[in-house]
């Protein structure tokens, strides 16, 4: 990854827009901040594998998400991530301006390099308003990721959505013939699309016939069953920033409440739409039921996540699986004892870097539940210690357990940020028996440590709001086995007691009430009657799962076969 010296493909040459809020090009990069990043990053490193004549965009976020410190308490304390932008990418000479509020305000781009395993290269264009001659509060429009109000969450979807498709125009890229909208936070350049449509044909508005050409050229991923991750802007926010579009106005792209809905914009406007799962295609159908929506289940960039004592082992026994992802297939041949030693290695880095941060003397032999992601309360990361008592008799009568949390909360989540306090606050109960940690500030460095070197990955959503997940796969290539609900991907990637176990039973649908105490308790039950004996008492079966995992869901759920979908049903279809 990173800036290139060969000579870039030219911009005619690009096929497909790419655009996307945040995107995870490296852990010094702060433009993400979690899955949604993750996701799109690795989508494009594996595009840049297969040599998909794809270009990206996404804004340049100076300030990042949050840098997260956890005070004695477990209180999330959330500073600016801050970075030197020059070290890392290049500015574009291009200019474009939108209009916002009435006002211009001027765009440049930043681009950086995504380099390939064959060395062909996916530009990704980083839009930023710090430029001299806008107002100080315009220069502040790109500072942060998922930052301010309503107002400035719908400045920031206008940069991306026009001001993205002006300046894909201005460099030339010129040739597009699909624009991935990846979440619903890019719509807005459906309406570019169809001005300048209707422009080209020498009208001053949008008609059928224009609608029906933007149609033709869109492609929309929608990611998540929870309202909140479906953008809303009441009308009177939409009229005073982006002034008077009659698009914005059709019933089709507004909720029951009148409001502008972007993820309905972007349903209208797309000939192809797809959910991240099975099993999330079905929950979208039934939030949206006029429209078709296909599957194409996540996957993740088994170069990036692959720790490199894997690596390294996979070079010796599968060389060419960076080149051909399925071939992983082949790990069923690993021995055991490399297999397990390989798991020792990355396992040992991970504890290093636990006691060093944390001092909490975490050990070798003891058996390491990991759990990782966004601390929100549908994602249930309290699940596991709501009943210490029964943990630790399970410790008594199996073997010793260690826990190891990670994840932020958004600085506007005081559930997700009690939730972190709660967990944090469970040590003292928990111990001497059990040593339970929380990593602050989880990003892409630690998340390659915990989902590498943690013996067990949990996964506790509340069904059916977990759409895909993807912290799971990066365990499988890992030959970490996971102990999950029945959602999002696993239901996919379940073999019970071969690649890993699950929580409760599947069929949940979107009415379902929640029931955590029944989660709970069959949680519990699986590390105690199916997982903890299997680890301490029968080692070698243990790692027959850890060579499932990687054999039966690394070689499948990764995001080159994801993409290869993408290019084949939407893109080129």
């Amino acid at each position: 990854m990173g800036e290139s010296s060969r000579p870039a493909v030219a911009p005619s040459e690009r096929r497909v827009a790419y655009c996307s809020m945040e995107i995870a090009l490296e852990p010094n990069i702060p433009t993400y901040t979690g899955g949604l990043g993750i996701l799109a990053g690795d989508t494009l490193r594996s595009a840049a594998d297969l040599k998909v004549p794809i270009v990206a965009v996404t804004l340049l976020y100076r300030q990042g998400y949050i840098m997260q410190r956890l005070d004695a308490d477990g209180r999330q304390i959330e500073e600016p991530a801050t970075w030197v932008v020059e070290q890392f990418m290049r500015e574009l000479p291009a200019r474009v301006s939108i209009t916002i509020e009435g006002r211009t305000v001027a765009l440049r781009a930043w681009t950086y390099e995504i380099i390939g395993v064959t060395g062909y290269a996916v530009p990704v264009l980083l839009l930023d308003a710090d430029v001299p001659e806008n107002s100080e509060a315009d220069r502040g429009l790109t500072s942060v990721l998922y930052g301010g109000d309503n107002r400035y969450r719908l400045c920031q979807e206008a940069i991306l959505g026009i001001g993205g498709l002006r300046m894909l125009r201005a460099l030339g890229y010129d040739r597009i013939e699909r624009f991935h909208m990846n979440e619903g936070h890019a719509s807005l350049l459906t309406v570019e699309l169809s001005e300048q449509a209707a422009a080209s044909a020498g009208r001053s508005t949008p008609t059928d016939e224009d609608i029906q050409r933007v149609r033709r050229q869109c492609v929309f991923t929608t990611h998540t069953p929870v309202p909140a991750g479906h953008d809303r802007f009441p009308m009177d926010t939409v009229s005073r920033v982006l002034g008077d579009h009659p698009l914005l106005r059709r019933g089709e792209v507004r909720g029951e409440d009148g409001v502008l809905n972007m993820t309905l914009l972007a349903l209208f406007f797309s000939r192809y739409v797809n959910a991240v799962a099975k099993k999330h295609a079905e929950v979208s159908r039934q939030m949206f039921p006029q429209y078709v929506i296909n599957a194409i289940t996540n996957g993740v960039h088994l170069g990036v996540w692959t720790s490199f004592p894997f690596q390294d082992l996979y070079d010796r026994y599968i060389p060419g699986w960076r080149e051909d992802n399925f071939s992983l297939r082949h790990a069923a041949g690993i021995p055991d004892h490399e297999l397990w030693d390989a798991h020792a290695e990355a396992k040992r880095r991970l504890l290093a870097y636990v006691n060093a941060q944390t001092r909490a003397g975490m050990q070798m032999d003891v058996f390491t539940i990991g759990f990782g992601r966004r601390a929100t309360g549908y994602k249930r990361a309290d699940l596991l210690i709501c009943d210490p008592e029964r943990l630790k008799r399970l410790v008594k009568e199996i073997g010793p357990i260690q826990i190891i949390y990670a994840g932020k909360a958004h600085p506007r989540d005081q559930e997700g940020k009690d939730l972190i306090q709660r967990i944090v606050a469970a040590r003292a109960t928990l111990a001497p028996e059990i040593n339970l940690v929380y990593l602050a500030n989880y990003d892409m460095e630690l998340g390659r440590l915990m989902t590498s070197g943690v013996d067990l990955w949990l996964n506790t959503p509340q069904p059916p709001l977990e759409a895909s997940g993807t912290s799971g796969m990066k365990a499988a290539t890992n030959g970490v086995p996971s102990l999950s609900v029945l959602d999002g991907w696993w239901i996919e990637g379940h073999i019970e007691g071969m690649t890993g176990w699950s929580i409760g039973q599947p069929g949940h649908s979107v009415n379902d009430a929640p029931d955590s105490a029944r989660d709970a308790e069959a949680l519990y039950d699986k590390l105690e009657h199916a997982v903890l004996p299997m680890f301490y008492h029968r080692r070698s079966e243990y790692v027959d799962v850890m060579r499932h995992a990687i054999a039966i869901n690394a070689a499948f759920f990764n995001t080159q076969r994801m993409v290869e979908q993408y290019v084949t049903h939407a893109y080129f279809s």
